[in-house]
């Protein structure tokens, strides 16, 4: 891409017009994504009681903002510390973005949105691969963990037990120092003024875990009152399907956050452990409770973000757009 297209590129992700306009359009098909579940909604007022959907709703919200916090923790090692509401306004209006189709919108989103933070926008791609691929091995390691520990005989499942953890050794901080550099430079955008750290890593990947262990936790909340025997197997099955499923998710680009595929990985994994319509119904609920926690981070970014631009406006100006 030649520098005058790039920049011609930027300036139109810069424009309010198309910002806004973004915004609506993902918005709107996040809303689109719950109004299309209202007949599951109905079966779940009926057959869930209130407290489990309470439950399942806190520890939904629980795991998006140990997402964040991780994504917030490597954004911080390559050089940008960013304070709690910058950091709900530029990962909760970005993650919007992802129902969109294409896989990209929120990255993007993402770079532009830490753009007016004074976060350079390599570094916000480099931060959100970052975040994404800690999130992909941390959801193989304890997807493949926990399923083995739900599981009788480990059977098909001894060697991802053994192996998952092996994958652990992509987030080494040689490894992943490297691969940033030579995607940034594939991109032809600036090497990072920063490489990360062990110490960077280590506190991602401990919020990333953490917050597998909520999603897990909100899964076990409504398929136990949906009539799921309560052991700590059971538990290890939600907690590495959902983790697994959200991994299989996440490799269908072609659909919004993983529609369809996260619910298919669910159903296969979870049939045995409840009736096929409980268990159906679990995950369609899943989904709608996790969408209503991507619309709540997204106005709550809003809402910082419309602060920080009255106070913007009364502050000294003179900051530079960041290239």
């Amino acid at each position: 891409m030649s520098a005058g297209l790039s920049a011609r590129l930027v300036a139109v992700t810069r424009s309010p017009v198309v910002r806004l306009g973004f915004l609506v359009l993902a918005v709107g098909l996040a809303v689109v994504a719950v109004v299309s579940a209202r007949d599951e909604l109905a079966d779940a007022v009926v057959a869930l009681s209130p407290g489990a959907l309470v439950a399942a709703l806190v520890l939904g919200a629980g795991y998006v903002w140990f997402t964040l916090l991780a994504w917030r923790a490597v954004l911080a090692d390559l050089g940008s510390t960013l304070s709690l509401g910058t950091s709900t306004t530029v990962f909760g209006l970005g993650q919007i973005g992802k129902y969109v189709p294409g896989g990209v919108w929120n990255v993007v989103a993402a770079a532009e949105l830490g753009a007016d933070h004074q976060v350079p926008r390599s570094r916000s791609l480099a931060a959100m691969a970052v975040a994404t691929l800690v999130g992909l091995v941390s959801g193989c390691v304890i997807g493949a963990v926990a399923l083995a520990a739900s599981a009788d005989d480990l059977g098909s499942w001894r060697w991802a037990a053994w192996a998952a953890p092996l994958t652990v050794l992509l987030l080494a901080p040689q490894v992943l120092n490297r691969v940033v550099a030579f995607v940034l430079r594939l991109a032809r955008r600036p090497a990072p003024e920063h490489e990360l750290t062990a110490r960077g890593m280590l506190v991602a990947v401990g919020w990333s875990l953490a917050g597998w262990v909520l999603a897990g936790l909100h899964l076990v909340v409504l398929a136990a009152d949906l009539g799921m025997e309560l052991s700590w197997r059971t538990v290890a099955l939600c907690v590495g399907g959902y983790a697994a499923a959200w991994v299989a998710g996440f490799l269908v680009i072609v659909v919004p956050a993983g529609a369809g595929a996260r619910e298919a990985a669910l159903l296969l994994l979870l049939a045995g452990s409840l009736t096929h319509g409980a268990v159906l119904l679990t995950v369609l609920v899943s989904r709608v409770l996790l969408t209503l926690v991507d619309l709540a981070f997204a106005g709550a970014g809003y809402v910082a973000l419309r602060q920080w631009r009255r106070g913007s406006r009364l502050a000294p100006q003179g900051n530079e757009p960041v290239p």
